[in-house]
């Protein structure tokens, strides 16, 4: 465990039990919420490929334009 994060903790420690518990919660969710991500992620990869080849072949046929933010 890193300093900071040991820290963190002992700063928690210090709360009533009720706040304890919320901040386990949060940090549970947190890490849980980044774990589906990086799932999601991982399982997209082929479809990000796809689209990214599909999108250059588009460029390269002449069949994009530039984008002009200001006619956003």
């Amino acid at each position: 465990m890193t300093k900071l994060l040991e820290k963190a903790f002992q700063e928690v420690t210090k709360l009533p039990k009720e706040e304890q518990d919320a901040f386990a919660r949060w940090i549970l969710a947190e890490l849980a919420a980044e774990e589906r991500w990086h799932e999601t992620f991982e399982r997209s990869t082929v479809a990000l490929a796809k689209l990214s080849e599909e999108a250059l072949s588009e460029h390269r046929a002449g069949k994009t334009q530039t984008l002009d933010p200001n006619k956003l």
